[in-house]
């Protein structure tokens, strides 16, 4: 598990206009003074297992796990950075009375045994968004969930990475050194798998912990809804995503743009048909510089400042028919620079646009601040910032208070928000509507 700050929150996540609650930056460890004597470093308690690679070995790992009782620690590796899928290509395992499974799921020809012999059991993850759509992937879901991640947002921890929490709560230090590892590699040294193994060391520990804090705080139930909701988590489809293209702000034309898109969707095509991530076909660097030159031939293009990478040459005969194809498209075929997007539109603007809207969401932002303040929590998982926005924007017609306050519930629950949140901010959020109009 990459030791990286991550924001995906289910449908949550840091927004500039909401977001001042607890740093999720890069997880450097807490700060415990030049004179605080390091935390003992985490060791492996049963010493390193062997790698399961077999069907007949993960049936001894079914076996073993089935047998044993409590939840169970579950952890994955990606190869992120060097291939294009998502793919899962080790997994790591923790039961109480079964101890520590590797399973390397590439040569398997399924893992229905260990989805069966863990039916049932609650799944311990730390950032379940990360792991569950490539666990889903292999045929691995939980029906129960317990993630500590977002426990420690729960409980306002202002770091909420794997080893910082270890370090915080159970006074461990863990190793970082092979979090962008390549995963995929074959065989896997033993020091990358001491360091997967140690992922789960610590998560039935940890939970324990969680669960007393959870309970003492006041936010159990917080953390059940938050779990069942991370039950149905889909990743986020992207809409357009070659406009994420690194320098695409600063081409001039809706020519630029297509030659952008074109050599976006073609570099794609090639990442995935060689499951290799798209940079190490061609940096986005690389595609801005040529959609800006739009050169005719292989020499000009090989020949333009900045067009480089290592399919620079080898695929240059796709990309200068690429991008002669868009020399040739008429204009009204060409991306426009900014596609109407759905929802409310930035809030920046509404007071121009809408100066009621505008002072409701300034309100209500304002309300959702001092909340997560006094409830010691971030304010994106107080509630999701597009939730906010959509609500004040566009809300219930009715201004009789009770009636508001129903409308408004009912309206956050067909966004996705949990009871526990509607119930926290229903009266703040009906204060700021009514309020707003009557200045």
């Amino acid at each position: 598990m990459p030791d990286t700050p991550d924001t995906s929150l289910g449908d949550a996540g840091p927004d500039p206009d909401l977001d001042t609650g607890p740093d999720t930056g890069p997880d450097t460890g807490p700060d415990t003074g030049p004179e605080a004597p390091p935390a003992p470093l985490l060791e492996l308690r049963d010493g390193l297992p062997e790698v399961v690679d077999t069907d007949a070995g993960l049936l001894e790992a079914c076996e073993a796990l089935a047998a044993a009782t409590g939840p169970v620690a579950i952890d994955a590796e990606r190869a992120s950075g060097y291939r294009y899928s998502n793919r899962a290509y080790l997994i790591q395992l923790r039961r109480e009375g079964a101890g520590t499974w590797l399973v390397d799921p590439i040569g398997m020809s399924t893992l229905d045994p260990l989805q069966h012999a863990l039916a049932g059991s609650e799944w311990i993850l730390h950032a379940a968004t990360q792991d569950l759509p490539c666990l889903r992937e292999v045929g691995l879901t939980p029906t129960s969930l317990f993630d500590t991640e977002l426990a420690g947002r729960l409980l306002g921890y202002p770091r909420v990475g794997l080893a910082t929490l270890v370090e915080t709560v159970l006074g461990q230090r863990m190793r970082k050194e092979h979090s962008a590892a390549d995963w995929s590699t074959r065989p896997l040294p033993e020091s990358w798998l001491e360091y997967a193994a140690l992922d789960v060391e610590v998560l039935l520990e940890l939970r324990e912990h969680m669960v007393t804090e959870l309970e003492k705080a006041g936010k159990a139930e917080w953390a059940r809804q938050e779990f069942d909701h991370l039950l149905g988590f889909e990743p986020a489809v992207r809409v357009d995503a070659w406009r994420r293209t690194s320098g695409v702000h600063r081409l001039r034309g809706r020519r630029a743009l297509g030659a952008a898109k074109a050599m976006w969707e073609a570099r794609d095509a090639i990442a995935a048909e060689r499951d290799v991530t798209p940079g190490r076909i061609l940096p986005d660097s690389a595609i801005v510089v040529a959609a800006t030159a739009m050169p005719t031939d292989r020499r000009a293009l090989l020949a333009t400042q900045g067009f480089h990478g290592r399919g620079a040459s080898r695929y240059a005969s796709t990309w200068v028919e690429v991008l002669q194809r868009v020399r040739e498209m008429d204009e009204d075929e060409l991306p426009t620079r900014a596609p109407r997007g759905e929802g409310p539109p930035h809030p920046r603007t509404w007071a121009d646009r809408d100066p009621v809207a505008d002072r409701r969401f300034k309100a209500a932002r304002e309300s959702m601040l001092n909340l997560a303040d006094e409830h010691q929590l971030p304010v994106e998982n107080l509630l999701t910032p597009d939730f906010l926005r959509r609500l004040m924007w566009e809300p219930p017609e009715t201004r009789e208070p009770a009636e508001l306050a129903d409308a408004v519930r009912a309206q956050l629950a067909s966004y996705g928000a949990r009871p526990w949140q509607a119930g926290l901010v229903t009266g703040a959020l009906v204060g700021a509507i009514l309020g707003a109009e009557r200045e």
